[in-house]
């Protein structure tokens, strides 16, 4: 396998797909970043070392992997602080984003738990 910013990135698939495998690398970045290197989108295990050299300097480019994971919980460690609604969001587990949370959410809200019905 082929490490790429302390990733190891498949061999099997198109370098485009590849270096999706990096945090912080999506669809338009891998396209950006082959453009600009002028490496053709083949399979990873076809790459030369100079392909290989060049795609290296072009992600090293890019915040990944640790370091935007480190940004990315230092800013909701700030909103958290300031006690702003995202902040509060955060806090209790709901949606961040304006999502309704009457039926679903249950991505953020986590198993549904029974509340005994009012009675009459």
């Amino acid at each position: 396998m082929l490490r790429v910013n302390n990733v190891e990135i498949p061999n099997s698939k198109r370098i485009e797909i590849s270096l999706q495998y990096i945090y912080g690398i999506g669809s338009t970045t891998a396209q950006g970043i082959l453009r600009d290197t002028g490496v053709e989108n083949k399979k990873t295990y076809e790459l030369n070392e100079e392909d290989i050299n060049k795609l290296r300097e072009e992600v090293a480019k890019y915040t990944t992997e640790s370091d935007l994971r480190r940004i990315v919980s230092q800013n909701i460690k700030r909103l958290k602080d300031i006690g702003c609604y995202r902040g509060r969001r955060h806090i209790a587990g709901l949606p961040v984003r304006g999502q309704n949370t009457k039926n679903n959410a249950r991505t953020r809200k986590g198993k549904p738990k029974t509340v005994a019905g009012k009675k009459k």
